[in-house]
């Protein structure tokens, strides 16, 4: 097996693709470092890490761990190369798709109807808790020391109840997230029957598929296209932010704004977002407080339990 393999002119998307796959700043399956980024990823063969290090146009790809081929494999479609943004030239975006389903379905459910904090806090804490430590970077002093693989599609699916309430989880969303990771081998079938369509296409397939399951909407199935798929029409509908910047900039009801648009929905709202957001007319969300969170829930220790 090789040490590295090379993606040849991605270099200048690198940031813009890794960030959107970040929860916060405080992630710990990703690290942003002077040359590139580090990434933890738990595909089917085993936990890997990832090292994605800029040189010059290009992106030089090095890996650790059971999921290493995986990873190479996968290496120029997660940085956006079988994407077109050319195809539309007003906001000609790089997506990429990272092909791993049970992290981008775990993520979106436990980001359901709560702030990006909360859920940003709730998700860090489970992955650490419950995921494995980067291969290869045991030693305090590895620039990815601390970074962890997140858990198994079946982890996710035996998630206590208690230990979600605990980290901010309420029952409904427990119980979607363990009763929709106990269905990815089928959302994965789904996708494979239809891997000859193109990718919106085989977006809306796995949306049809996800939306029939209790407890996920359009929001969720979007939020797992974008991931999965790099799908350049699978905007956000539904969001607390998106249709607001939208009607903002385009005017209309978001829906009918973006209509034209099809099938590149989703480039255009991240161009949008790219641009700031509406003045602010009303107070923060702030984060709850009625549930029984550890003391420690809101900022305390990033450390794995003994």
């Amino acid at each position: 097996m090789p040490s590295s393999t090379v993606v040849t002119g991605l270099a200048g998307s690198l940031d813009a693709v890794m960030t959107r796959l970040q929860r916060g700043h405080g992630d710990p399956t990703l690290r942003r470092v002077h040359d590139g980024w580090w990434r933890a990823m738990h595909p089917a063969p085993g936990p890997a890490l990832v090292h994605f290090r800029r040189e010059g146009d290009d992106v030089v790809v090095r890996a650790w761990g059971e999921g290493t081929a995986w990873a190479f494999e996968h290496a120029p479609t997660q940085l956006g190369a079988d994407d077109r943004p050319e195809l539309f030239p007003p906001a000609p975006v790089r997506l990429g798709a990272t092909g791993l389903l049970a992290e981008a379905l775990a993520a979106a459910v436990i980001e359901q109807k709560v702030t990006g904090a909360e859920a940003f806090t709730s998700l860090r804490r489970l992955v650490r808790r419950f995921g494995e430590p980067a291969p290869g970077a045991e030693d305090e002093h590895h620039p990815a020391h601390g970074l962890v693989a997140p858990p198994t599609a079946e982890q996710w699916a035996a998630l206590p109840g208690w230990e979600a309430v605990q980290v901010g989880i309420d029952d409904r969303r427990a119980a979607t997230l363990r009763r929709t990771m106990a269905k990815v081998p089928a959302l994965e079938r789904v996708l494979a029957r239809h891997a000859g369509l193109d990718v919106t296409p085989r977006g809306e397939a796995l949306e049809r598929a996800l939306t029939s399951l209790p407890g996920i909407g359009v929001w969720t199935a979007a939020k797992v296209r974008q991931q999965v798929l790099g799908d350049p029409d699978a905007w956000s509908i539904g969001d607390y932010h998106v249709p607001g910047v939208v009607e903002w900039r385009l005017g209309g009801p978001a829906e009918e704004a973006l209509e034209p648009f099809r099938p590149h929905r989703y480039r255009l709202e991240l161009s949008l977002l790219s641009q700031g957001l509406p003045p602010r007319h009303g107070p923060r969300r702030s984060l709850p407080t009625h549930l029984p969170l550890r003391a420690d829930w809101r900022g305390g220790s990033h450390g794995r339990r003994p």
